[in-house]
């Protein structure tokens, strides 16, 4: 995967990382032009971020995973930085959360916008159940797709004594995104303050105005609070 840095400040490294993921078909660029980086910088957030080609060719020969953990996430860890952040939009949410499934433990935080949560018919089977906090997984899935995995690993947001061993998850969605029935699933397991909606689509207009709110709760250091502030890294010569 190509990646392109922003440091916090010139010259200077933060030891917290945004990992931005895009949707599919979605340049990384398109944070850049979409304001999610400057709403960073506007908010005093002292941290780095990392713009990540993750193009759809990766979930189709499914090695995303692979490569989002040796590309991204060792050589991140290497550099020095204590705390990893994943946000991802769409397929790239459906991204970040099926690589903690499948590599639990190397990110602190992750949120997703709009996230892909697998096929409707599980969602469906899910809301049909009475909701995430009481659907029973099947013990012998029909089939072995990635959502069937995905959903009772979500569904540990629903109890107490799991969170603490989970990384810090946010959502924001639009009422009107065609996967808004999945993302109500997942909404109502995840504490007050953890969901963001907007009344819009699956766009990016939504996904900017999501962002920025929830920049606003996120647990990230400041620049503006001396006790927040991250400990620097020079940047190699």
């Amino acid at each position: 995967m190509d990646t392109h840095l922003q440091t916090a400040k010139p010259g200077q490294r933060s030891d917290t990382l945004l990992v931005f993921l895009p949707g599919a078909f979605l340049k990384p660029e398109e944070f850049e032009r979409e304001g999610f980086v400057s709403a960073v910088r506007e908010r005093d957030v002292a941290a780095d971020v990392m713009l990540v080609d993750a193009n759809v060719s990766y979930y189709y020969d499914q090695s995303f995973v692979q490569r989002l953990s040796d590309d991204v996430l060792a050589p991140a860890r290497s550099a020095g930085y204590a705390t990893i952040w994943l946000v991802g939009i769409s397929i790239g949410g459906f991204g970040a959360l099926t690589h903690e499934l499948s590599r639990p433990g190397l990110v602190d935080g992750i949120v997703v916008l709009a996230p892909y949560l697998g096929r409707r018919p599980i969602g469906a089977e899910i809301q049909k159940a009475g909701g995430l906090r009481a659907w029973k997984a099947p013990e012998a899935p029909t089939d072995d797709e990635i959502d069937r995995k995905l959903w009772p690993w979500l569904q540990q947001y629903a109890d107490p004594d799991s969170t603490g061993m989970l990384p810090r998850l946010y959502l924001g969605y639009g009422l009107a995104d065609r996967f808004a029935a999945n993302h109500q699933l997942l909404a109502d397991v995840l504490p007050d303050g953890h969901v963001f909606t907007t009344e819009g689509g699956h766009d990016w207009p939504q996904w900017s105005r999501l962002w920025r709110s929830l920049l606003d709760v996120l647990p990230l250091p400041s620049f503006a609070s001396p006790k927040t502030q991250p400990a620097a890294m020079a940047l190699p010569a």
